[in-house]
């Protein structure tokens, strides 16, 4: 049952996430709000990145960053953003649909050479926080980048400021 309903929010929210991404438009991939903020480019490339996480977070009680190798890829085109999203969204995917949910309730921690990033949590916590609010947070930044530089935002909830009804 808990496997079912990760995967019908994961299901809706990833065509979310594919909707927003394809509203990029090239022309801002290195604009940033900011000095301390990543470009448009780095942001939707993280977004991608997000979901490449399922498989650590699913199966296999440590994700040690301290080893893992993030590919923020090519991020010249949204064209190749999309595309290592398109990838792991679908491997993210069957992850879940391979998923033990007797694991859900296991204790699931992150580290980095030796300290303690994420504490021992419940894995299916670490789920809905780590994997699945972690990218609708990122997803509102986006959602900021967009309108910051005069660009549309699809409607994700319904519609949006750039909707006529």
């Amino acid at each position: 049952m808990i496997k079912q309903a990760l995967l019908g929010e994961f299901l809706y929210e990833a065509e979310n996430t594919r909707k927003i991404l394809n509203a990029i438009p090239d022309s801002v991939l290195d604009w940033k709000p900011s000095d301390k903020s990543w470009t448009t480019g780095q942001l939707a490339s993280h977004i991608a990145e997000i979901y490449n996480w399922y498989e650590y977070t699913f199966n296999q009680n440590t994700f040690d960053m301290g080893i893992y190798q993030y590919d923020k890829g090519d991020i010249s085109t949204i064209q190749n953003i999309v595309a290592k999203f398109e990838n792991n969204v679908s491997r993210a995917q069957q992850v879940i649909e391979g998923s033990d949910e007797s694991t859900y309730f296991n204790e699931w921690k992150m580290e980095m050479n030796g300290k303690i990033l994420f504490a021992p949590t419940p894995r299916v916590q670490v789920i809905r926080g780590f994997l699945f609010n972690h990218l609708y947070h990122h997803r509102g930044e986006l959602v900021v980048y967009l309108r910051s530089t005069g660009n549309k935002v699809p409607g994700l909830y319904g519609p949006t400021a750039d909707d006529r009804l």
